[in-house]
């Protein structure tokens, strides 16, 4: 239930959505007479902020803190057991109609998983991603992703495929049940830099300690992110995602799937030691 109402709620309150929807709501109340004032003042209001939101680096300082939270990895010369690859970095469905993969812009996670299975040919490959949808099945992408892999070269016998998950929260809970990690293993989490927090977060809720992969990294730090979008779509988009996810923290923290609201470096050692389903 909660995964349903979660995705429909945030369908309305997406900020591109929201503001479009506050424009048309706008323009509706101005043609009745007696409120026409105040619908075409509310109109401009919305119109001027969606530019301002999609053109200022409103989102970018958003983001930072976000991919600033984890530091790069850093090869320390430990062993690495495993790797686990979380889920959307591609859209399933066209990748199967168009017999090819289909990445989308957070491609960085395939592309450094790859990297990391040549650089640790002993570590397992733990691919998480289901396909579940609001209003029905879609098309698992664990499998495809799997498919891909075995098509390059990398040896099927390491892969261990999570197609369950719908949700962050339930690649953490799967991933576990399926890996069963043992004491003093090491298990590097890809993700995206920005969703790292809430990644960590629920896999030292469920009791699986990750070490940090952070990749697809949006925002450049420094004076790059004082730059100005090229586009008001650019803008937006990029206040989606980060929108989505800092309500997605709050929103876990406080359904009990994390130990903390915003996971750091040094709580995850401890969190993980005492977590619990």
């Amino acid at each position: 239930m909660f995964y349903y109402v979660s995705k429909i709620a945030w369908f309305f309150a997406t900020p591109s959505n929201l503001l479009l929807s506050l424009i048309l709501l706008s323009l509706l109340v101005a043609l009745v007479r007696r409120l026409r004032g105040f619908g075409l003042g509310l109109a401009i209001v919305a119109t001027v902020a969606t530019i301002a939101l999609g053109l200022l680096p409103v989102a970018t300082f958003l983001m930072a803190p976000l991919e600033e939270r984890f530091p790069q990895f850093q090869d320390d010369g430990k062993p690495v057991d495993g790797i686990i690859l979380l889920g959307g970095a591609i859209d399933a469905s066209d990748s199967v109609s168009r017999g090819q993969i289909a990445a989308n812009e957070a491609a960085e996670r395939i592309l450094d998983t790859i990297q990391l299975a040549h650089r640790y040919p002993q570590a397992r490959i733990l691919i998480s991603g289901g396909g579940g949808t609001v209003f029905g099945d879609g098309v698992d992408e664990a499998p495809v992703v799997a498919d891909y892999f075995k098509s390059i070269g990398i040896d099927p016998a390491r892969f261990i495929i999570e197609d369950r998950s719908r949700t962050t929260a339930e690649n953490a809970l799967y991933s576990r049940a399926l890996v069963q990690p043992k004491d003093g293993e090491r298990w590097l989490l890809v993700t995206s830099a920005w969703h790292m927090p809430r990644a960590v977060g629920v896999f030292d809720k469920v009791g699986f300690p990750v070490t940090p992969y952070p990749v697809d990294f949006r925002t450049g730090g420094g004076a790059n992110n004082l730059y100005i979008f090229a586009s008001i779509s650019d803008g937006l988009r990029r206040l989606d995602v980060v929108a989505k996810e800092w309500a997605g923290l709050v929103g876990y923290y406080l359904a009990g799937r994390m130990n903390v609201l915003f996971p750091a470096p040094h709580a995850s050692p401890s969190a993980a030691g005492s977590a619990s389903l």
